[in-house]
């Protein structure tokens, strides 16, 4: 039998367009004619629709799909378990991001609810990158400690980010102070401060014990949008990511030392 272009887009569920779109591309083209002309599609047309509609609806792209259907030795069953891999994959990414969705609603319902004018008398400069906020939540979603600090951050009235926020301005004016007089990132002064910014997590968020410590400094300079937490941009210096970074990870050391000389005692 054959069949016209507007009955094979009403019967396979795609457009008119498509169907063109389809015929210039060299995917599908009908391989009939009517005696006025027009295209029209055999049996084992629709059966190469159904092949091309299947491999879209898996996500090939046109091109992997003329591929596959030019060549009838090539390996069919090796590019629909590779799809298979590749749709887990996204699956579980999606999965991962409903979970952060879910967490994020919660936040929001048992958070306090600030007025724009209200978070910017909060918290300043400081502004909260959403992507980088998700990106951190599927980075860390395994671990304790985000679930603990998501639960605490929830908790958190109006008056404990004032206080938290204030503590964090004033920790800052002293970092910008030693970077700015010279003091060596491996410095006493500079591993004090190292000290207080754990301290303020734990007091704040949740325990960081100073291997945890460690990664979150390896993040600020990894993405840039981690330090603009610490230290807006209008307040940055040349240099001053790896700067608090170094000072973290010699507090690390120093903690590490400590262990040790107890230890031996």
């Amino acid at each position: 039998m054959s069949y016209s272009v507007g009955q094979v887009s009403a019967f396979a569920g795609v457009t008119v367009r498509t169907l063109h779109h389809y015929d210039k591309a060299g995917l599908l083209s009908p391989s009939g004619r009517s005696h006025a002309g027009y295209r029209l599609y055999s049996d084992a047309d629709l059966v190469r629709l159904q092949q091309i509609l299947f491999y879209r609806e898996l996500g090939f792209s046109l091109v992997e799909i003329a591929a596959i259907l030019k060549d009838p030795q090539s390996n069919v069953l090796e590019h629909l378990r590779a799809r298979q891999r590749q749709l887990g994959e996204q699956i579980a990414r999606l999965q991962r991001l409903a979970e952060v969705a879910e967490r994020a609603i919660e936040v929001q319902q048992t958070g306090v609810s600030l007025t724009p004018q209200e978070r910017f008398e909060v918290f300043g400069e400081i502004t909260f990158d959403l992507s980088y906020a998700t990106e951190a939540e599927l980075k860390w979603a395994q671990s304790e400690g985000q679930r603990e600090a998501m639960a605490r951050a929830a908790a958190h009235t109006k008056e404990d980010w004032r206080q938290l926020m204030g503590e964090a301005a004033a920790w800052r004016t002293e970092l910008l102070a030693a970077f700015d007089k010279g003091e060596p990132n491996d410095g006493e002064r500079a591993m004090d401060l190292a000290e207080e910014h754990r301290l303020h997590i734990a007091r704040w968020f949740t325990s960081c014990p100073p291997d945890m410590h460690g990664r979150i400094a390896d993040d600020f300079i990894a993405d840039p949008r981690a330090f603009a937490l610490v230290v807006p941009p209008s307040q940055q210096r040349p240099g001053l990511a790896a700067y608090l970074c170094k000072a973290i990870h010699a507090n690390t050391a120093r903690h590490a030392g400590r262990r040790t000389d107890s230890e031996e005692d």
